[in-house]
């Protein structure tokens, strides 16, 4: 790595800590960590006595590391969108692209602040969960490395997908329809809030083509007993196949986000920001 991308690099990092570090003190966000907390627990909450069919456990045993990894997708697919799509059309992207390595030093910045914008969601439902439902989180260390390694490379998988979304939509407006309904969909058919076993055939052959799927189920694996893999596509939890999946879709996004990203840049000019902002500004009022 040469000294000027290693530079781009350090101050990359200090924008996304940066970025973090506001975000922590900011009312909306700090409304929106207590909204995701609260909602989770309350669904758990009035549920916390019914037993999943075919097995022994409970309700929210099973369904919250489901949630979590939705949220990890999710969140790692659309908070990287909006922000790329939103500083593109604000000249953010262009002003980035005029420096030397300025483009390393965005892309670091934002795979920094994202990832660590999950951890106080991931606190606000893991520590409460904890102490209001038995069995609801690893009982040991095994359990949370699994968790953690699933964690990083569910991030790596779907990230890249993100920032590719959020560089070829065309303006903020067709984030809610080009980008959240299709994140919500592969969401739902990938075995987060019910068993994906329920579904059709050929829509469990699409859910597991995606990451999403895999995430699940590698949280499943490290909250859930090893008895309940039992009731899992294949009856077991599949962990080979899950890092294998989750390392090439991390592997082909590295890869394509930046020529995405190069391209987009490259055919990105003022003019084009000026007209995006007065577009947005008519959209507003």
């Amino acid at each position: 790595m040469s000294g000027g991308t290693t530079y781009a690099v350090r101050l990359g990092l200090r924008r996304g800590w940066t970025e973090f570090t506001q975000s922590l003190r900011s009312p909306q966000d700090q409304a929106f960590y207590l909204f995701t907390g609260v909602a989770t627990l309350a669904y758990l909450w009035f549920n916390r006595a019914d037993e999943v069919e075919g097995t022994s456990l409970l309700y929210p045993t099973v369904a919250l590391p489901g949630i979590l990894a939705a949220l990890v997708a999710f969140n790692v697919v659309m908070g990287p969108a909006s922000a790329l799509v939103m500083e593109r059309e604000d000249g953010t992207l262009l002003r980035h692209r005029a420096l030397p390595h300025g483009m390393e030093g965005y892309v670091t910045g934002q795979v920094l602040y994202h990832s660590l914008g999950l951890l106080p969601t991931l606190v606000v439902i893991l520590v409460p969960s904890a102490l209001l439902f038995e069995g609801v989180v690893p009982g040991g260390a095994a359990g949370w490395l699994t968790a953690a390694w699933v964690l990083v490379l569910g991030m790596a998988a779907t990230m890249p997908l993100g920032m590719m979304l959020g560089a070829v939509l065309p303006s903020v407006q067709k984030l809610s329809t080009w980008g959240m309904v299709p994140a919500l969909l592969v969401t739902a058919i990938s075995g987060i809030f019910f068993p994906v076993q329920a579904l059709w055939g050929w829509v469990q052959a699409v859910a597991q083509a995606f990451p999403v799927y895999w995430v699940g189920l590698g949280m499943r694996s490290a909250f859930l007993p090893d008895a309940a893999a039992a009731v899992e596509l294949g009856g077991s939890w599949r962990t080979g196949t899950t890092v294998l999946v989750l390392v090439a879709w991390a592997v082909a996004g590295l890869l394509a986000a930046p020529v995405v990203l190069r391209r987009t840049t490259r055919r990105q000019s003022g003019s084009q920001v000026a007209a995006a902002r007065d577009t947005a500004g008519q959209w507003i009022t």
